[in-house]
């Protein structure tokens, strides 16, 4: 097969190199589901094609050259020799068709993303961490695995305009306007279940929780609908490659 780098755009193969960067990070960071969950991003030109991993392969295995492009309907239309899991790219490709701003969209099983996401309360703003993503976290009812495209309008209904999700029963999901900000949410939105989970752990009889004044949540939810995915690119993503580079720069060929 021909060098990939040398088939796509320089913008195209940047982006490339961008979510490989993620999927590695998402295995550093121990979000991964063996062979599944997602990272997807829109190739930059008109044709509304998208990156994705190639299944079958560990996170840690993802570099630039081997992610698969697809359509909307997860129709292959670069081979880099691997497959694709259609079903898994049915939350992803209904996010992207209503949302002109996801450029990038991340979804992971974690055990303390799901548990969160099995509480009939949902995230609760019990931190700083949580009350920064707490604004801009929509819910989504559980339909069972992702087969039915009828499922799309109801997904996209329930996200609106909001660029992290909680999946009912099933995990989390963030979105962005560049990979960069869609794991930056990911990992506030991580650390904030995280915490929920060994916070009430805590609560057995005779310790209780400790609440938030309304004017500072108030005062945290602004900042964080405006901090998060503006410091993501220029501060956290930059640092987030240098760790890469140091643990293993394969992710870029």
């Amino acid at each position: 097969m021909s060098n990939i780098r040398d088939r796509v755009s320089a913008e195209e193969w940047q982006v490339r190199v961008d979510l490989a960067a993620a999927y590695r990070l998402v295995a550093h960071f121990g979000w991964t589901d063996l062979v599944f969950t997602h990272i997807s991003a829109r190739v930059p030109g008109p044709e509304h094609h998208f990156l994705i991993n190639p299944y079958g392969l560990l996170f840690e295995e993802v570099n630039a050259s081997n992610l698969v492009k697809i359509d909307n309907d997860a129709n292959i239309v670069l081979d880099t020799g691997y497959p694709v899991n259609p079903a898994g790219f049915t939350i992803h490709s209904a996010i992207h068709e209503a949302r002109e701003d996801a450029k990038s969209v991340l979804h992971v099983h974690t055990p303390d993303g799901t548990a969160v996401s099995t509480l009939k309360e949902g995230l609760l703003p019990l931190n700083q961490t949580a009350q920064l993503i707490i604004g801009d976290l929509a819910y989504h009812d559980y339909e069972g695995v992702a087969f039915d495209h009828a499922e799309k309008p109801r997904l996209q209904k329930d996200l609106g305009t909001k660029n992290a999700l909680l999946l009912r029963n099933h995990g989390t999901l963030t979105l962005g306007d560049t990979v960069a900000a869609a794991f930056a949410r990911m990992y506030f939105l991580e650390r904030a279940c995280t915490m929920q989970v060994r916070t009430l752990s805590q609560c057995t009889e005779g310790r209780s929780l400790h609440p938030t004044e309304q004017s500072v949540l108030d005062k945290n939810v602004m900042i964080g609908s405006m901090g998060v995915a503006s410091a993501s690119q220029y501060l956290i993503w930059p640092a987030l490659l240098r760790k890469l580079e140091k643990l293993d720069p394969s992710y870029k060929e």
